[in-house]
């Protein structure tokens, strides 16, 4: 394919991604993280936390259209090894297509242990998110991280970008330490990425 047809190509797809989060946010404007799907600088900067040289598979929660799913196959994890974890039906079906290798699990990630702790073989090398946390109260919040905790390797990152200007979840947790990107300005609206990771 020329490469001019390419680009026109990736374009047309990026307008399509943009109306289906539209449309899945109308519908459902807290399951839906975003009005639109992460910018590619929003997703590099989440895919670059990820070590793709560490065993084990990485979980994505929320992966919508794939942005980021399609940040971290670029950064070189393998698609093989990566387990996405989406609520929407539609997006599961895209998903499945445009990752055919990828695990892809239809469900609240929210019940996380649930979902995966009998589909994982091995620990994960990381989790990345793209949920929307702050529609949720703090307990569910801390639910989520340690149960997303029980099924990583020690050390390993939980990411999270998030639109607000104060942590998803709390810097000061027991055992926990906290790390924050850059603001990305370039993303709409901008974003920040927290990293948490278990002592």
């Amino acid at each position: 394919m020329p490469l001019h047809a390419a680009a026109r190509l990736e374009k047309k797809l990026q307008s399509l991604d943009e109306v289906r989060f539209i449309r899945s946010w109308l519908e459902k404007p807290l399951s839906t993280g975003a009005v639109a799907p992460s910018s590619k600088l929003l997703a590099r900067t989440m895919a670059a936390y990820v070590d793709p040289k560490v065993a084990g598979p990485v979980i994505e929660l929320g992966p919508g259209t794939g942005p980021v799913t399609e940040a971290l196959v670029t950064q070189g994890v393998d698609p093989s090894r990566l387990v996405l974890v989406e609520f929407n039906p539609t997006f599961c079906r895209l998903l499945r297509t445009r990752y055919p290798a990828a695990t892809v699990v239809q469900g609240d990630a929210y019940n996380l242990q649930r979902l995966l702790g009998t589909l994982l073989r091995e620990p994960a090398a990381a989790i990345v998110s793209g949920l929307p946390l702050f529609t949720k109260p703090l307990k569910t919040r801390l639910h989520l991280i340690r149960d997303a905790f029980s099924l990583m390797a020690p050390q390993a990152p939980f990411v999270q970008f998030t639109y607000a200007m104060v942590p998803p979840i709390p810097k000061r947790l027991s055992g926990v330490t906290a790390e924050a990107s850059e603001r990305i300005w370039m993303n709409l609206p901008p974003a920040r990425v927290w990293v948490y990771r278990q002592n």
